[in-house]
């Protein structure tokens, strides 16, 4: 199905009743409105991502909801779609972080192919209705996906933006990983410090310091 560790990883999982009921709710949501992303990338972001090549979470709380913009993966949108406004804000953040460029696209895919999860706790929505799936099992299934990560002994980064990711922290047992925790990125929020918090450089900083190779967030 996801055709890396996760599948045995999970496959407890996908045999629990609650997520059999998600699929089949899932199919009848899509097959009645139309959602977002494509059906076919409700999965992408475990698909990019191996749990055994994981060195940061990023987490998302659901997909974007409008035409051509969600893409399976946290924050990312498909090359040529102009960036929704929380992740110009990553990117401003990004570039006076670590003196890079303004990217020129809004496709996340080469951090998820570096151990970059781009996780969204909701894998899906309908079209202009924010947390439509919210109640459908989806925040069950992530959150164990986070608990697994949370149990890895290799050190990883956990980064948590809003009140929602931060509410995910107590997943988080071992005491080895690093939390980057700050306001949401999204206009209403990041004024009130996501601006000059430098979550890139804390994150290979801290991937360095545990003898892992840092993330190339140069996206050009």
């Amino acid at each position: 199905m996801l055709n890396n560790d996760w599948d045995d990883l999970l496959k407890d999982e996908f045999q629990k009743p609650y997520f059999i009921t998600l699929v089949n709710d899932i199919k009848e949501e899509y097959s009645k409105h139309i959602c977002y992303p494509p059906i076919h990338d409700v999965f992408h972001a475990l698909r990019k991502t191996s749990w055994k090549d994981t060195k940061v979470l990023i987490l998302g709380q659901d997909p974007y909801h409008n035409p051509g913009q969600a893409m399976g993966l946290s924050f990312s949108v498909p090359k040529g779609i102009a960036f929704p406004p929380s992740l110009q804000n990553i990117f401003t953040e990004l570039t006076t972080d670590l003196g890079i460029k303004m990217p020129t696209s809004g496709d996340l895919t080469r951090w998820s192919e570096q151990g970059v999860l781009l996780l969204n706790a909701i894998l899906s929505v309908r079209q202009n209705q924010p947390l439509s799936h919210q109640k459908t099992g989806w925040i069950q299934f992530t959150d164990h996906i986070i608990s697994l990560l949370g149990q890895k002994e290799e050190p990883m980064v956990f980064v948590l933006w809003g009140s929602f990711a931060r509410s995910k922290k107590n997943l988080i047992q071992l005491p080895h990983h690093l939390i980057i925790e700050n306001v949401h990125p999204s206009p209403l929020s990041s004024y009130r410090g996501f601006f000059g918090s430098k979550p890139f450089s804390k994150i290979n900083q801290f991937l360095v310091s545990s003898h892992q190779k840092p993330i190339n967030f140069t996206l050009e």
